[in-house]
């Protein structure tokens, strides 16, 4: 019996720690801040999320596995950008995320833009941390929506 007890507290105190810690990360304006691993569509890539001068985040590709263009032996670009002024930025190169702005009310970032090179598609974007530590995004477009985590290192 005293096992069980135990047991139940120990879980107690892993589930408190889990909710505090997801708590503390989505309260802290600039827990956001730092390098991620992802993958998405295929692709492994590592981006460096930021602050910027106006007090929004953004955030940079700087690694992408397969970063050379498989014909040319060069580093890939962004070929799909609707911007076509930004279609020569190398891929590891290429901001992703911008204006996202911290929420203290709902304790998450959101008003952002989140762009996907592989489609060159630009949507609004959510993101706040699980529990595990992982940061979700979600980035919506036209009431379609898609959900990508990204992993802290």
């Amino acid at each position: 019996m005293k096992k069980i007890v135990a047991i139940g507290a120990l879980l107690m105190v892993l589930f408190l720690t889990s909710s505090w810690a997801q708590n503390s990360l989505n309260s802290t304006p600039d827990a956001i801040i730092g390098t991620y691993w992802l993958k998405h569509e295929g692709e492994v890539s590592k981006v460096r999320v930021y602050k910027c001068k106006d007090g929004s985040y953004a955030a940079q590709c700087i690694y992408l596995q397969d970063s050379l263009d498989k014909k040319t032996g060069k580093i890939r670009l962004d070929t799909k950008n609707p911007d076509k002024s930004l279609r020569n930025v190398p891929c590891n190169k290429i901001i992703i995320l911008r204006d996202l702005r911290y929420n203290a009310k709902k304790q998450r970032w959101e008003g952002g833009r989140i762009y996907d090179p592989t489609r060159g598609i630009n949507a609004h974007c959510t993101c706040e941390f699980e529990p595990d530590g992982r940061l979700k995004l979600r980035g919506s477009l036209l009431g379609i929506g898609e959900t990508i985590y990204w992993i802290k290192m």
